[in-house]
């Protein structure tokens, strides 16, 4: 049964969403209920292991090859992965003309693949790969496709769940068995995955759309965001600026919720839907 507490806070959210005009930021709360984890949750993956680091990736190919060892075997997991209830509300919220664009902190694609639409992946997104020395963007599945055909019997077991950012904790000495392949345009590039990794900036232009799309908000919505790390935290101090209404749905406390016109701590999943039902 879903407490009162929540549901007063879903007829507030229904109320602010009726004028239309919100602008939705979501994060890896929203994507949970699809099978992938986030960083800071109750079993988020960083109590568990430090992420790939730019600097890492970028400067040891070592750690390179154990990311894409990673990877390969974790890709399953993410490329599988389907939208949630929560994803699919948030397209039909859209559709009702109460939510415009949605930023999303995510890289797994699920908004899109669940019905959303003008979605800024403010992170990138896993199903594309970036060559570092031509700049060429390629499929994340075409490039699954290779790897499948010169690692026929890589099947080393993982020894966790998948990360948020597509890699599986492996044992070291698998590592060796692994064969990674090269940028198809260029021939020697080494390749990387379109995604903004922990020590990564995101790129400027991205970042201005984002603010200017706060500017043009009538409401933000924080959807699944602990809000901890300031690439997402900073548009929350600007829609709180600019004195538009910030409302926060997630699971626990959020860096935002001082910030925060209104705040419902519940599961999205529960939330999400019978917004979209009052709505639509």
């Amino acid at each position: 049964m879903t407490a009162p507490a929540t549901l007063a806070g879903v007829a507030e959210l229904t109320d602010l969403l009726a004028d239309g005009g919100a602008l939705v930021l979501s994060g890896a709360g929203l994507s949970t209920d699809s099978g992938i984890p986030d960083y800071r949750g109750a079993t988020g993956s960083l109590r568990r292991h430090t992420p790939m680091t730019y600097q890492t990736f970028t400067r040891d190919p070592r750690g390179r090859h154990r990311y894409w060892a990673r990877s390969f075997v974790g890709w399953r997991q993410i490329g599988d992965a389907r939208p949630n209830a929560g994803h699919r509300a948030v397209a039909a919220l859209q559709q009702a003309g109460c939510v415009g664009e949605v930023i999303t902190q995510n890289v797994d694609g699920l908004h899109q693949a669940g019905g959303a639409r003008d979605v800024l992946e403010l992170h990138g997104g896993l199903d594309r790969t970036v060559c570092l020395a031509c700049g060429d963007v390629a499929s994340r599945a075409a490039l699954d496709v290779r790897l499948r055909a010169v690692n026929p019997g890589f099947r080393p077991e993982a020894t966790d769940e998948v990360n948020p950012d597509g890699d599986v904790e492996l044992p070291e000495e698998a590592l060796d068995g692994f064969v990674m392949v090269d940028c198809l345009a260029c021939g020697s590039g080494p390749l990387k995955p379109d995604v903004v990794f922990f020590g990564e900036t995101v790129p400027r232009d991205r970042v201005d759309r984002c603010f200017a799309l706060v500017e043009e908000a009538r409401s933000l919505v924080v959807l699944g965001s602990s809000l901890t790390v300031m690439s997402g935290y900073r548009f929350v101090i600007a829609a709180a600026k600019r004195g538009i209404p910030v409302a926060i749905v997630n699971s626990g406390p959020t860096r935002g919720d001082a910030k925060a016109t209104l705040r419902v701590d519940a599961p999205l999943g529960e939330v999400l839907p019978e917004l979209a039902r009052r709505l639509s």
